[in-house]
C-alpha cells in the first residue's frame, strides 16, 4: 500500500510539470496539457528531453522511458496506455485523443485520461481500487467535463452568455454579436437566444409585453398620488421594464434596477447609455453617461442600477413601489418586499410557476404556497387566489394589510398587484379573507367555508348541492387556503385607463375598457337592474364562474352568451364576465339554478341537422362575446357603473 500511495503522488507530480513547462511558451497564461492547436502540438509533449522528464518524474517512473525510444502517452496513466514507439504513438493519439477534440476558436480539447477528476474510490475485497475516467477540460473557466456532447453544450453556454474570454489564451475573444430590440419608444440590446432563460443570463420575453404595459399603467396612477416615488424593478435583466417607467414619467419617479448577475447589470447600465439615461452607481452618477452622448443631447433622467441580492436590497430600503418578476415563483421574497414598502405604496407579483399554480404538478404548490388544489374549470382565477393568499399572509406577518387592485391570469403568467395598508387593523381584515374553498367532485359546485373557530357536524351542508345525499361517500375536497375576497377595484382601473391614454400606449386593453365605460354611461338601465345594485352595492361580487359549455346539456342548442346573461339578470341574479375564461359566466346562482335556467332557454336539436345545428350554436355563442364592449347589450343588464368590479377589466383581456 505504501507503494501505490508513492505512485499516485509521482503521478500527481507529473501531471503539474506540463503546466510549468508551458508557462513558458509563447502563451502568456496557463492551459491544460490536454488543450493544443495542433496534433503535432500533442506529440512534442511525449518527445521531451530525457533530463527534463527525470526532473519531473519519480523513481518508480523513470523505467517507461528505455533505449530503444519508447514514449508514453502524455493523456493517458501507464497502466492505460503503456510506452511505445512513435509510429504506434502517433497513431494512438489521432485515433484516442485528437478525433473526439471539442473544438473552440483554434484550439483543440482533447479527451484526458489522466487523474485529474476526483474520483470516489471502490472497494473490492480488502484492496482500495479507484477508476480514472475520461474528460474534457474546459478552455473558458476550469470545469471538466466528461461526455463530448455535455462538453460542447457547456462552451455554447458560454458563448451565450458572453463568457468567451478563457482564462488561459492571452487573447481575449470577441464580444457575441447583439441584437437591437425596441418596445414602447425603448431600445434595449438582447444577446443571442434572449427569450431562453436557461442560455441567457439577460432574459427577454416579448411574449410579456402586455405584462409590462400593466405594470406601468400601475404605477402612473400611483405616481398621480405622491411625487417622486422609488420604484424597484428587483429582477431587472436587461432593465426593459424600469427604463420605460424612467423614459415615460420622468422627474415623477426615482428608479432602481437591480440584478445580481454581473453580466445582467452590465446589460443593464449599456442599455441605460442605448437610451440617454444617466446611471447612479453606489447613489453616484457615472460619468461615463455624459461622454457617451453627443453634443446637442440631453439626458432624459437617471436611474440607479444595483447588484445586491432582491432580499437584501429590500430588508436595507425603503420604496414606494415594488415590483417582483422573478423566473418562477416569488414566494421566497413576499416577506422582504412587505417588510419595507411605505403606506399606500404597491407591490406587483409575476409567478410564472403555473405548472404547480395550474394544478399540474400538486407537491409543488404544496411546498411553495402551503396549498391543497386539484385541476377545476376555475383553474385560473384559482391560481391568482393562491398568488394573492401568499401575499396576503406574507403582509400579515408584517402588520399590514392588503387591498387586490387587480389580478390577471393568462397562458403563461399570472400578474397579481396589491395596495398595502399598514396597521393591524387591515392586517385582521386581511387574515380574514384567506378561507378554505369546499368543492364537489361530482357536480363541480364550490363555496367558501364559512367564518368561524366551531367544528361543524357536516361540512358537506353548506355545499348548495346534494351530491353527498344522492350518492354517500367522500364527493367533496377541501381547497386553499386561498384568498375570498375580491380580485379588481373599479375605480382603480379606471384611473389605469386615463393614464394609460394619457401617456399613448397602444395597449389593445385599456382601448376596450374606454368603449365598455362608455357604453355604460350611454345605455339605458334595466330597472331592476338598477333596484338591484342598489341593494347590494356594497356587496362583493361572486367568486369563481361557470363555463356555459362544460354545464350544457347534450342534444340542446345553447342560447347566445348575452341573452343567457340576460336571463340570468332577469331571475333576480347578479352577472358579469370574466376575463379568466371566455365563455365563462361568473354569477351568484348556485350552480342547480344556472343549470335550470341553461335548459330552460336551450332549443331541442332536430335529428336531421344535429351537427349543423350544434355548430351553428358554437359559432353565435363565441361570435357573440367579442361585442359586449361595442353595443352594450351585455352592460345593459348590469346596472350602472357601480355594478361588479370584475365586468370591466376581465372582458378585455378577452379580445386580446
Amino acid at each position: 500500500m505504501e507503494l501505490e500511495i508513492g505512485e499516485t503522488e509521482a503521478e500527481q507530480e507529473v501531471l503539474k510539470e506540463p503546466y510549468r513547462i508551458l508557462a513558458s511558451s509563447d502563451l502568456s497564461r496557463e492551459k491544460h496539457i490536454s488543450i493544443q492547436r495542433q496534433l503535432i502540438d500533442l506529440e512534442k509533449l511525449a518527445y521531451l528531453s530525457e533530463g527534463e522528464c527525470a526532473s519531473a518524474m519519480s523513481s518508480s517512473n523513470t523505467d517507461q522511458l528505455d533505449a530503444a525510444g519508447k514514449k508514453p502517452c502524455p493523456l493517458c496513466p501507464e497502466e492505460k496506455f503503456k510506452a511505445c514507439y512513435s509510429h504506434k504513438l502517433h497513431r494512438h493519439l489521432q485515433n484516442l485523443h485528437w478525433k473526439v477534440s471539442v473544438e473552440f476558436e483554434g484550439y483543440r480539447m482533447c479527451i484526458c485520461h489522466l487523474p485529474c477528476r476526483p474520483v470516489k474510490p471502490n472497494l473490492i475485497g480488502d484492496q482500495t481500487s479507484s477508476k480514472m475516467g475520461a474528460h474534457y477540460h474546459c478552455i473558458i473557466c476550469s470545469a471538466t467535463i466528461t461526455r463530448r456532447t455535455d462538453m460542447i453544450g457547456h462552451i455554447k453556454r458560454h458563448v451565450n452568455k458572453g463568457e468567451t474570454e478563457s482564462r488561459y489564451i492571452a487573447a481575449s475573444a470577441a464580444k457575441p454579436p447583439r441584437e437591437v430590440l425596441k418596445e414602447a419608444d425603448t431600445d434595449i440590446q438582447v444577446l443571442p437566444n434572449y427569450s431562453t432563460p436557461q442560455k441567457t443570463d439577460s432574459y427577454f420575453n416579448p411574449k410579456m409585453k402586455l405584462n409590462r404595459q400593466l405594470i406601468f399603467s400601475t404605477l402612473a396612477v400611483l405616481a398621480e398620488e405622491r411625487k417622486p416615488l422609488e420604484c424597484l424593478d428587483a429582477f431587472g435583466a436587461t432593465g426593459i421594464m424600469g427604463l420605460q417607467w424612467a423614459k415615460h414619467l420622468g422627474n415623477a419617479v426615482k428608479v432602481t434596477i437591480n440584478d445580481f448577475n454581473e453580466n445582467s447589470v452590465t446589460m443593464i447600465q449599456e442599455n441605460c447609455h442605448l437610451n440617454k439615461m444617466k446611471v447612479m452607481l453606489d447613489s453616484k452618477e457615472e460619468d461615463e453617461c455624459d461622454e457617451a452622448l453627443e453634443e446637442g443631447e440631453e439626458n432624459v433622467g437617471a436611474i440607479e442600477v444595483t447588484k445586491m441580492d432582491a432580499n437584501v436590497l429590500m430588508h436595507l430600503r425603503s420604496f414606494d413601489f415594488i415590483h417582483l418578476d422573478p423566473f418562477g415563483t416569488s414566494v421566497n421574497y413576499l416577506d422582504s418586499a412587505f417588510r419595507n414598502v411605505r403606506n399606500l405604496g404597491i407591490v406587483s407579483v409575476t409567478s410564472t410557476d403555473i405548472s404547480s399554480l395550474y394544478a399540474k404538478a400538486l407537491h409543488v404548490a404544496r411546498r411553495h404556497y402551503g396549498c391543497n388544489i386539484v385541476r377545476t374549470e376555475y383553474y385560473k382565477e384559482l391560481a391568482a387566489r393562491i398568488v394573492v393568499a401568499a401575499m396576503a399572509r406574507a403582509a400579515t406577518r408584517c402588520n399590514k394589510g392588503i387591498e387586490v387592485l387587480f389580478a390577471v391570469a393568462l397562458e403563461h403568467f399570472v400578474l397579481v398587484v396589491v395596495r398595502v395598508l399598514r396597521g393591524p387593523t387591515p392586517a385582521d381584515e386581511t387574515a380574514k379573507k384567506i378561507r378554505y374553498l369546499i368543492h364537489c367532485q361530482w357536480c363541480e359546485e364550490r363555496i367558501f367555508q364559512k367564518d368561524g373557530n366551531m367544528v361543524e357536524e357536516n361540512p358537506y351542508r353548506q355545499l348548495p348541492c346534494d351530491c353527498h345525499g344522492s350518492m354517500p361517500g367522500k364527493t367533496a375536497i377541501e381547497l386553499g387556503p386561498l384568498w375570498s375576497g375580491s380580485l379588481f377595484n373599479t375605480g382603480f382601473l379606471r384611473r389605469m385607463l386615463f393614464e394609460a391614454v394619457q401617456h399613448g400606449n397602444d395597449i389593445a386593453l385599456t382601448k376596450n375598457i374606454s368603449s365598455l365605460l362608455e357604453s355604460r354611461k350611454s345605455n339605458e338601465i334595466c330597472r331592476n337592474a338598477t333596484k338591484k345594485q342598489k341593494a347590494e352595492a356594497n356587496a362583493e361580487h361572486p367568486s369563481f364562474y361557470y363555463n356555459i359549455h362544460r354545464h350544457s346539456i347534450k342534444g340542446m342548442n345553447m342560447p347566445k352568451l348575452n341573452k343567457f346573461l340576460q336571463y340570468l339578470s332577469q331571475a333576480g341574479f347578479r352577472v358579469s364576465r370574466t376575463h379568466f375564461d371566455p365563455m365563462g359566466v361568473r354569477t351568484d346562482a348556485p350552480l342547480s339554478q344556472f343549470k335550470a335556467i341553461l335548459m330552460k332557454y336551450s332549443t331541442p336539436t332536430y335529428a336531421g341537422g344535429q351537427s349543423e345545428g350544434h355548430v351553428q350554436s358554437t359559432a353565435d355563442t363565441r361570435t357573440d362575446c367579442i361585442p359586449m364592449s361595442v353595443d352594450g347589450r351585455a352592460d345593459e343588464l348590469m346596472g350602472n357603473d357601480k355594478s361588479s368590479d370584475e365586468s370591466l377589466f376581465p372582458d378585455v383581456l378577452t379580445e386580446d
